[in-house]
């Protein structure tokens, strides 16, 4: 387990320092996502990621407090599918330092273990190598290819499909160029 993050639920106290972050990473962030610009905006987040359907999870360092990323386990489906789509971002300054993959191995655990989910899925635009070597570095599989799957940034763009199971011992493994 890691002791450089740890990840929590947002409370409305965060706005302030949330909404800095994402202003400071709005370059590092286009044209992957598009992330909240106003208080709100963060109150909207707030409102409509609320549970059973959505779990938002803020990575914060251990030591500091301070918000290093988000990941959003949404649309959550019960019955037999038991299954949710992850959407994630780092914010600059904490990038490139294995943060957000500490980070996101501790929502998987929350979600297979806490939330007793059996499959998360994260779509990824296919030139975002980062986030693509983040899912590989967590055991995530390619499943598949989605033309024009997201509208983000006001254009259909095209996304990998990048699936996980509970009990996933490896991923099959697939070459991102650098």
């Amino acid at each position: 387990m890691s002791r450089r993050v740890v990840i929590r639920a947002p409370v409305a106290g965060d706005e302030a320092e949330f909404l800095a972050a994402c202003q400071r990473s709005r370059k590092l962030h286009s044209p992957w996502v598009s992330t909240v610009k106003t208080p709100a905006e963060f109150r909207a987040w707030l409102g409509r990621m609320v549970a059973p359907a959505n779990y938002p999870l803020l990575i914060c360092r251990a030591d500091t407090g301070e918000i290093v990323g988000v990941v959003n386990v949404s649309n959550i489906v019960r019955g037999l599918f038991h299954s949710a789509y992850l959407g994630y971002y780092v914010f600059a300054g904490h990038e490139g330092q294995g943060l957000m993959r500490e980070g996101l191995q501790a929502v998987m655990r929350h979600a297979f273990k806490t939330l007793k989910l059996h499959r998360l899925e994260a779509n990824i635009q296919p030139g975002n190598k980062a986030s693509l070597r983040l899912v590989m570095a967590c055991g995530f599989a390619r499943e598949g290819y989605s033309p024009r799957y997201l509208k983000i940034g006001g254009r259909w763009r095209d996304h990998e499909r990048w699936a996980i199971l509970a009990d996933a011992k490896a991923s099959t493994k697939v070459r991102v160029p650098k």
